[in-house]
Protein backbone atom coordinates (compact mmCIF):
# COMPACT_ATOMS: atom_id res chain seq x y z
CA UNK A 1 0.00 0.00 0.00
CA UNK A 2 2.60 2.75 0.33
CA UNK A 3 4.46 1.57 -2.56
CA UNK A 4 1.31 1.85 -4.41
CA UNK A 5 0.64 5.47 -2.16
CA UNK A 6 4.15 6.60 -3.35
CA UNK A 7 4.65 5.78 -6.59
CA UNK A 8 1.37 7.29 -7.65
CA UNK A 9 3.29 10.66 -6.16
CA UNK A 10 5.02 10.61 -9.61
CA UNK A 11 1.93 10.63 -11.56
CA UNK A 12 0.18 13.40 -9.56
CA UNK A 13 3.31 15.65 -10.08
CA UNK A 14 2.86 15.20 -13.96
CA UNK A 15 -0.76 16.09 -13.62
CA UNK A 16 -0.96 19.14 -11.60
CA UNK A 17 2.20 21.58 -11.24
CA UNK A 18 1.11 22.79 -8.05
CA UNK A 19 2.13 19.45 -6.02
CA UNK A 20 5.04 19.08 -4.07
CA UNK A 21 6.41 15.89 -1.48
CA UNK A 22 7.93 16.32 1.69
CA UNK A 23 9.18 13.59 3.42
CA UNK A 24 10.81 13.24 7.00
CA UNK A 25 14.10 10.35 7.14
CA UNK A 26 12.51 8.74 4.54
CA UNK A 27 13.95 6.53 2.10
CA UNK A 28 13.99 7.38 -1.65
CA UNK A 29 13.12 4.01 -2.54
CA UNK A 30 9.71 4.26 -4.65
CA UNK A 31 10.33 8.05 -5.31
CA UNK A 32 13.48 8.04 -7.26
CA UNK A 33 11.98 8.78 -10.05
CA UNK A 34 9.49 12.12 -9.19
CA UNK A 35 13.31 13.11 -7.33
CA UNK A 36 15.25 12.82 -10.47
CA UNK A 37 12.06 15.13 -12.89
CA UNK A 38 10.88 17.50 -10.55
CA UNK A 39 14.16 17.93 -7.97
CA UNK A 40 12.59 21.60 -7.21
CA UNK A 41 9.23 19.52 -5.65
CA UNK A 42 11.24 17.03 -3.92
CA UNK A 43 12.35 17.39 0.09
CA UNK A 44 13.76 14.68 2.35
CA UNK A 45 13.78 17.41 5.34
CA UNK A 46 15.22 14.66 8.35
CA UNK A 47 13.98 14.52 11.81
CA UNK A 48 12.31 17.45 11.90
CA UNK A 49 8.67 17.00 11.49
CA UNK A 50 7.28 20.52 13.58
CA UNK A 51 9.36 22.36 11.12
CA UNK A 52 7.86 20.04 8.25
CA UNK A 53 4.35 21.00 9.09
CA UNK A 54 4.80 24.73 9.29
CA UNK A 55 7.10 24.29 5.98
CA UNK A 56 4.16 22.25 3.98
CA UNK A 57 1.46 24.96 5.51
CA UNK A 58 3.40 28.02 3.96
CA UNK A 59 3.76 26.23 0.91
CA UNK A 60 -0.02 25.55 0.91
CA UNK A 61 -0.27 29.04 1.36
CA UNK A 62 1.83 29.67 -1.61
CA UNK A 63 -0.49 27.63 -3.82
CA UNK A 64 1.26 24.34 -3.42
CA UNK A 65 -0.72 21.29 -2.22
CA UNK A 66 2.22 19.31 -0.02
CA UNK A 67 2.32 15.75 0.40
CA UNK A 68 4.37 14.63 3.75
CA UNK A 69 4.89 11.23 4.56
CA UNK A 70 6.85 9.84 7.56
CA UNK A 71 5.64 7.18 9.91
CA UNK A 72 2.65 7.59 11.45
CA UNK A 73 3.37 8.21 15.22
CA UNK A 74 5.90 11.25 14.43
CA UNK A 75 3.20 12.66 12.06
CA UNK A 76 0.21 12.72 14.04
CA UNK A 77 2.01 12.75 18.02
CA UNK A 78 5.25 14.76 17.64
CA UNK A 79 3.99 17.82 15.19
CA UNK A 80 0.21 17.77 16.85
CA UNK A 81 0.37 21.61 17.42
CA UNK A 82 1.81 22.46 14.16
CA UNK A 83 -1.19 20.23 12.37
CA UNK A 84 -3.47 21.60 14.37
CA UNK A 85 -2.52 24.99 14.00
CA UNK A 86 -0.52 25.38 10.94
CA UNK A 87 -2.28 23.14 8.74
CA UNK A 88 -6.57 22.64 10.61
CA UNK A 89 -7.02 26.55 11.23
CA UNK A 90 -5.84 27.84 7.99
CA UNK A 91 -7.89 24.70 6.54
CA UNK A 92 -4.93 24.30 3.63
CA UNK A 93 -4.82 21.38 1.57
CA UNK A 94 -1.65 19.60 3.04
CA UNK A 95 -1.75 15.38 2.54
CA UNK A 96 -0.74 13.85 5.45
CA UNK A 97 0.49 10.34 4.80
CA UNK A 98 1.17 8.63 7.73
CA UNK A 99 2.96 5.08 6.77
CA UNK A 100 2.30 2.30 9.63
CA UNK A 101 -1.37 3.31 10.94
CA UNK A 102 -2.03 0.85 13.98
CA UNK A 103 0.53 -1.98 15.03
CA UNK A 104 2.15 -2.17 11.70
CA UNK A 105 5.55 -1.66 13.19
CA UNK A 106 4.93 -3.80 15.84
CA UNK A 107 9.04 -4.85 15.71
CA UNK A 108 10.08 -1.47 17.35
CA UNK A 109 7.74 -1.74 20.37
CA UNK A 110 5.20 1.27 21.54
CA UNK A 111 7.03 4.07 20.45
CA UNK A 112 5.97 3.07 16.81
CA UNK A 113 3.02 2.14 17.58
CA UNK A 114 -0.40 4.37 15.81
CA UNK A 115 -3.29 2.92 17.77
CA UNK A 116 -4.07 6.51 18.55
CA UNK A 117 -3.82 8.30 15.42
CA UNK A 118 -7.21 8.22 14.36
CA UNK A 119 -8.54 9.74 17.07
CA UNK A 120 -5.98 12.47 17.30
CA UNK A 121 -6.71 13.60 14.40
CA UNK A 122 -10.43 13.34 14.57
CA UNK A 123 -10.01 16.30 17.35
CA UNK A 124 -8.78 18.80 14.61
CA UNK A 125 -11.58 20.42 12.63
CA UNK A 126 -11.33 20.73 8.75
CA UNK A 127 -9.26 17.15 9.15
CA UNK A 128 -10.20 14.54 7.12
CA UNK A 129 -9.04 10.87 7.57
CA UNK A 130 -9.32 8.20 5.13
CA UNK A 131 -7.69 4.42 5.58
CA UNK A 132 -7.75 2.30 2.54
CA UNK A 133 -8.35 -1.39 2.58
CA UNK A 134 -5.64 -2.48 0.48
CA UNK A 135 -3.45 -1.16 -2.65
CA UNK A 136 -5.82 -1.58 -5.10
CA UNK A 137 -8.34 0.99 -3.36
CA UNK A 138 -5.32 3.31 -2.68
CA UNK A 139 -5.00 3.86 -6.45
CA UNK A 140 -8.42 5.04 -6.70
CA UNK A 141 -8.44 7.38 -3.57
CA UNK A 142 -5.12 9.18 -4.69
CA UNK A 143 -6.01 11.54 -7.43
CA UNK A 144 -9.01 12.31 -5.53
CA UNK A 145 -6.52 14.15 -3.61
CA UNK A 146 -5.74 16.98 -5.63
CA UNK A 147 -8.78 18.49 -5.69
CA UNK A 148 -10.06 18.24 -1.81
CA UNK A 149 -10.02 21.59 -0.64
CA UNK A 150 -9.00 21.01 2.89
CA UNK A 151 -6.34 18.94 5.25
CA UNK A 152 -6.23 14.87 4.75
CA UNK A 153 -4.66 12.41 6.65
CA UNK A 154 -4.65 8.75 4.80
CA UNK A 155 -3.33 6.60 6.90
CA UNK A 156 -1.13 3.67 5.63
CA UNK A 157 -0.71 0.15 6.21
CA UNK A 158 1.79 -2.51 5.91
CA UNK A 159 1.26 -2.87 2.10
CA UNK A 160 0.86 -7.16 0.77
CA UNK A 161 -2.51 -7.33 2.51
CA UNK A 162 -5.36 -9.60 0.93
CA UNK A 163 -7.33 -7.08 -2.21
CA UNK A 164 -10.55 -7.02 -0.96
CA UNK A 165 -11.89 -3.44 -2.71
CA UNK A 166 -13.82 -4.04 -5.78
CA UNK A 167 -13.38 -1.77 -8.62
CA UNK A 168 -17.39 -2.08 -9.47
CA UNK A 169 -18.20 -0.08 -6.28
CA UNK A 170 -17.33 3.58 -6.72
CA UNK A 171 -14.54 5.47 -4.51
CA UNK A 172 -15.13 8.58 -3.06
CA UNK A 173 -13.75 10.10 0.06
CA UNK A 174 -16.45 10.82 2.42
CA UNK A 175 -18.84 7.89 1.01
CA UNK A 176 -18.48 4.65 2.57
CA UNK A 177 -18.65 1.31 0.52
CA UNK A 178 -20.94 -1.36 1.06
CA UNK A 179 -19.15 -4.43 0.22
CA UNK A 180 -21.53 -7.13 1.16
CA UNK A 181 -25.38 -7.35 2.27
CA UNK A 182 -27.12 -9.11 5.66
CA UNK A 183 -30.01 -9.00 7.25
CA UNK A 184 -28.34 -10.43 10.76
CA UNK A 185 -25.39 -8.62 11.13
CA UNK A 186 -23.78 -5.37 10.56
CA UNK A 187 -19.72 -5.17 10.51
CA UNK A 188 -18.47 -1.47 9.90
CA UNK A 189 -14.89 -1.52 9.44
CA UNK A 190 -11.81 0.94 8.51
CA UNK A 191 -8.53 -0.09 7.17
CA UNK A 192 -7.85 -3.43 6.75
CA UNK A 193 -10.29 -4.88 9.60
CA UNK A 194 -12.63 -4.72 6.42
CA UNK A 195 -10.94 -7.84 5.58
CA UNK A 196 -11.05 -9.42 8.57
CA UNK A 197 -14.31 -8.28 8.51
CA UNK A 198 -15.34 -10.14 5.06
CA UNK A 199 -13.42 -13.68 6.24
CA UNK A 200 -16.28 -12.93 9.41
CA UNK A 201 -18.68 -12.92 6.86
CA UNK A 202 -17.78 -15.93 5.74
CA UNK A 203 -17.40 -18.10 8.52
CA UNK A 204 -21.07 -16.99 10.24
CA UNK A 205 -22.48 -17.41 6.74
CA UNK A 206 -22.85 -21.52 7.27
CA UNK A 207 -24.41 -20.67 10.30
CA UNK A 208 -27.29 -19.51 8.85
CA UNK A 209 -26.03 -15.73 9.67
CA UNK A 210 -26.10 -13.15 6.62
CA UNK A 211 -23.82 -10.16 6.91
CA UNK A 212 -23.17 -6.64 5.85
CA UNK A 213 -19.80 -5.34 5.75
CA UNK A 214 -19.76 -1.32 5.24
CA UNK A 215 -15.95 -0.44 4.62
CA UNK A 216 -15.59 3.26 5.82
CA UNK A 217 -12.90 4.29 3.86
CA UNK A 218 -13.26 7.87 5.36
CA UNK A 219 -13.44 7.99 8.52
CA UNK A 220 -14.01 11.37 9.17
CA UNK A 221 -16.25 12.98 7.31
CA UNK A 222 -17.81 9.74 8.13
CA UNK A 223 -21.29 8.86 5.46
CA UNK A 224 -23.55 8.71 8.20
CA UNK A 225 -26.29 8.80 5.64
CA UNK A 226 -24.76 5.38 4.25
CA UNK A 227 -24.69 4.07 8.25
CA UNK A 228 -27.81 4.75 9.37
CA UNK A 229 -29.36 3.29 6.36
CA UNK A 230 -27.45 -0.28 7.04
CA UNK A 231 -27.99 -0.16 10.25
CA UNK A 232 -31.74 0.18 10.29
CA UNK A 233 -31.40 -3.55 8.68
CA UNK A 234 -29.67 -4.97 10.78
CA UNK A 235 -30.22 -6.93 14.22
CA UNK A 236 -26.58 -6.57 15.35
CA UNK A 237 -23.68 -3.81 14.55
CA UNK A 238 -20.26 -4.43 15.22
CA UNK A 239 -17.67 -2.19 14.45
CA UNK A 240 -13.81 -3.25 14.08
CA UNK A 241 -10.66 -1.11 13.67
CA UNK A 242 -6.87 -1.46 14.51
CA UNK A 243 -7.12 1.33 16.76
CA UNK A 244 -7.90 2.41 20.39
CA UNK A 245 -11.56 1.90 21.10
CA UNK A 246 -10.89 5.57 22.59
CA UNK A 247 -12.05 7.86 19.82
CA UNK A 248 -11.59 5.96 16.59
CA UNK A 249 -14.20 4.19 14.34
CA UNK A 250 -16.50 2.96 16.64
CA UNK A 251 -16.89 6.16 19.04
CA UNK A 252 -17.76 7.55 15.63
CA UNK A 253 -20.05 5.45 14.64
CA UNK A 254 -21.34 5.25 18.17
CA UNK A 255 -22.34 8.81 18.39
CA UNK A 256 -24.29 8.57 15.42
CA UNK A 257 -26.25 5.89 16.27
CA UNK A 258 -26.99 6.94 19.41
CA UNK A 259 -28.19 10.43 18.44
CA UNK A 260 -30.63 8.88 15.77
CA UNK A 261 -33.86 7.52 15.91
CA UNK A 262 -32.18 4.03 15.88
CA UNK A 263 -30.42 3.99 19.46
CA UNK A 264 -31.75 0.56 21.22
CA UNK A 265 -32.91 -1.05 18.05
CA UNK A 266 -30.20 -3.24 17.84
CA UNK A 267 -27.27 -4.91 19.79
CA UNK A 268 -24.19 -2.47 19.48
CA UNK A 269 -20.59 -3.75 20.05
CA UNK A 270 -16.81 -2.24 19.28
CA UNK A 271 -14.02 -4.25 18.66
CA UNK A 272 -10.47 -2.86 18.97
CA UNK A 273 -7.88 -2.37 21.48
CA UNK A 274 -8.79 -1.30 24.90
CA UNK A 275 -7.06 1.44 26.90
CA UNK A 276 -3.12 0.13 27.32
CA UNK A 277 -0.29 0.83 25.99
CA UNK A 278 -0.01 -2.66 23.61
CA UNK A 279 3.99 -3.12 24.75
CA UNK A 280 3.75 -6.44 22.95
CA UNK A 281 6.66 -7.45 20.90
CA UNK A 282 6.17 -9.14 17.79
CA UNK A 283 4.02 -9.08 14.55
CA UNK A 284 1.12 -6.78 13.18
CA UNK A 285 -0.87 -10.14 13.53
CA UNK A 286 0.50 -11.45 16.78
CA UNK A 287 -1.05 -8.20 18.31
CA UNK A 288 -4.41 -8.10 16.45
CA UNK A 289 -4.76 -11.85 17.69
CA UNK A 290 -3.81 -11.22 21.13
CA UNK A 291 -6.40 -8.38 21.74
CA UNK A 292 -9.45 -10.26 19.40
CA UNK A 293 -8.92 -8.52 15.99
CA UNK A 294 -9.50 -11.24 14.14
CA UNK A 295 -12.36 -13.03 11.71
CA UNK A 296 -12.42 -15.87 14.59
CA UNK A 297 -13.30 -13.51 17.20
CA UNK A 298 -15.51 -11.19 15.42
CA UNK A 299 -17.91 -13.91 14.12
CA UNK A 300 -17.94 -15.24 17.60
CA UNK A 301 -18.91 -11.82 18.96
CA UNK A 302 -21.29 -11.64 16.30
CA UNK A 303 -23.26 -14.91 16.81
CA UNK A 304 -23.01 -14.34 20.53
CA UNK A 305 -25.08 -11.32 20.35
CA UNK A 306 -27.39 -12.78 17.85
CA UNK A 307 -28.32 -15.02 20.26
CA UNK A 308 -29.12 -12.59 23.13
Amino acid sequence: MRKTCLLSMYELAQVDSRVVFIGSDITKRDLDKLAADFPDRFFIEGIYEAHIMGMAAGMALSGKIPYVNTIATFLTRRCYEQVLIDVGLHNLPVRLIGSGGGVVYAPLGPTHLANEDIAIMRAIPNMAIVAPCDKDEMTRLMPQTLAWPGPIYIRLAKGGDKIVSRADRPFQIGKAIQLREGADVLFVTTGITTQVALEAADLLAPLGLSSAVLHMHTVKPLDTDSLLACASQARVVITAEEHTLMGGLGSAVAEVLLESRLAGAFRFKRLGFPDVFTEELGSQNDIMNKYGISAENLAHIAQDLTRK
